[in-house]
């Protein structure tokens, strides 16, 4: 070896755990994968999903199956919940098509849970009613994230992500 860090191998999808969309209009890149994430190469998992209801647990499989490879089990239940509220809004706020799921390790027991669509309006925390099924999504997004979270305007929609972990420690002045 010449010296220079190997990112982790990730577990191979072979118990079915990703499926191929009904949708044919749908890309059906569903397979995790090793992917840039900024300026240095992180490890992360990325899946392209159809936005429809039965894709939310895919992409709960997904985070799981990083954090498990990571050793970052200790977020796993605020990250499988973050990633379904980020789907459910793209399931009920874009029309049709598929969706960008990425799950990448920060660092520092820090993971970002991302979702993209095609959708360039961004979403909105809402006062729901106490009655109301619906509409606190980002208010739990925003408690798990400890107000780490964010949207980025993409060419041609936006990603939605979620940073998950302990703060990242601020250098001392």
């Amino acid at each position: 070896m010449n010296g220079t860090a190997r990112a982790p191998a990730l577990p191979r999808p072979t118990d079915g755990m990703f499926k191929a969309s009904p949708d044919a209009s749908v890309p059906a890149r569903t397979v995790p994968a090793m992917v840039e994430t900024g300026v240095d190469p992180l490890p992360a998992y990325s899946a392209t999903l159809p936005s429809t209801p039965e894709a939310v647990g895919d992409a709960r499989r997904l985070v799981a199956s990083a954090l498990g490879a990571w050793g970052v089990g200790d977020a796993r239940d605020a990250a499988e919940l973050v990633v379904s509220e980020l789907m459910a809004n793209a399931v009920l706020h874009v029309a049709r098509g598929a969706v960008r799921v990425t799950v990448a390790l920060l660092g520092d027991r820090r993971v970002r849970v991302a979702v993209a669509d095609r959708s360039r309006t961004c979403p909105a925390p809402c006062a729901a009613g106490r009655d109301q099924e619906s509409g606190r999504g980002l208010e739990i997004v925003e408690a798990l994230s400890g107000g780490r979270w964010g949207v980025d305007l993409l060419p041609q929609g936006k990603r939605v992500w979620a940073t998950l972990g302990p703060a990242k420690a601020e250098p001392d002045e």
